[in-house]
């Protein structure tokens, strides 16, 4: 009686062994097809990001200047030139672009920013000056180095040259606050130069503010982009 028992029991296993062994794959199969359908494409993902700032439908759609690395030089950055509806007013056309920018270019290899970074808020003082805060993983997902951090760095302020003129000079704070550097390598303790006139993005003036004061974002200085009055 145990000897049949035991036979039993083999014979369970081994059908057991077979089923997965034929089950697996499949299941494999189905999961990774679902994946596909539900993970969003880049181009999905580039138009969230760019609907962060509602559209408005008075907004013309305009030719803008993209600058992410080039892609016959790494160490380099390229204009790419897109079609995107943008505000008048240069708070709102500024959070548009750089919401753009932080989408990232088609190929994924030539993007500047990191794809989990996130733009919190954008003021513009009335001299030029503009305040971007940037989420946590601008600093903590960027590679760390003195190029990656310049190139990061340098294509936030030409795209914001190319398209927002009114911005002049450019205060980077993450999640509010002002870090030593982004990763490592390249000073967040003061301005860049925005230049339209063709100055060297990326220099730092000496006689431009080094510090500056930005109120906690509510929903009426967030709006305008506007530090509300003390």
């Amino acid at each position: 009686m145990s000897g049949n028992w035991r036979t039993w029991v083999v014979v369970a296993l081994g059908i057991a062994v077979l089923s997965a062994a034929i089950y697996f794959p499949i299941l494999r199969k189905r999961v990774k097809t679902a994946a596909k359908i539900t993970e969003p494409s880049e181009e999905q993902a580039r138009r969230e990001l760019t609907q962060a700032v509602a559209p408005n439908p008075s907004d013309p759609v305009v030719k803008v200047k993209m600058f992410w690395v080039s892609p016959e030089d790494e160490s380099a950055l390229a204009p790419v030139t897109i079609q995107l509806a943008l505000s008048k007013d240069p708070v709102l056309r500024a959070k548009q672009v750089l919401n753009t920018l932080l989408a990232g270019p088609v190929d994924s290899d030539l993007r500047t920013l990191p794809p989990d970074a996130a733009l919190l808020s954008f003021y513009l003082l009335p001299d030029g000056s503009a305040v971007a805060d940037f989420s946590e993983a601008l600093a903590t997902s960027s590679p760390s180095g003195i190029q990656s951090e310049q190139l990061a760095v340098d294509s936030i302020a030409r795209t914001l040259e190319a398209n927002v003129p009114q911005v002049k000079r450019l205060k980077i704070l993450i999640h509010g606050q002002e870090l030593d550097t982004l990763a490592g390598h390249v000073d967040l303790t003061q301005f860049f130069a925005v230049d339209t006139k063709g100055a060297q993005l990326g220099a730092v003036s000496p006689d431009m503010p080094g510090n500056i004061a930005v109120p906690p974002v509510t929903a009426a200085n967030n709006a305008t982009g506007v530090p509300a009055k003390r």
